[in-house]
């Protein structure tokens, strides 16, 4: 499962993970955002949660997370 961040949570869930991290910036009303999360979930059931974790940004509710991160369109993502 794909897990929601937060600004709240971003830095203990991203920045101080033990392995990388890929996020997916999205949006609820993305065409594209929508086709692509089958995918992420997909790939999230086959890895192992010790070698990536794959997590997900709605930009619309974390304006600053995507500015931060040059979110310029989506879906973006972003290895951390």
């Amino acid at each position: 499962m794909i897990k929601e961040i937060k600004n709240e949570n971003f830095e203990n869930e991203v920045l101080n993970s033990s392995v990388p991290v890929l996020i997916d910036f999205n949006a609820s009303w993305c065409g594209p955002c929508r086709m692509l999360r089958p995918i992420l979930e997909e790939i999230t059931n086959d890895i192992d949660d010790n070698k990536v974790k794959i997590v997900s940004i709605d930009v619309d509710g974390e304006r600053i997370l995507a500015q931060k991160y040059l979110v310029s369109s989506i879906p973006c993502l972003v290895l951390i």
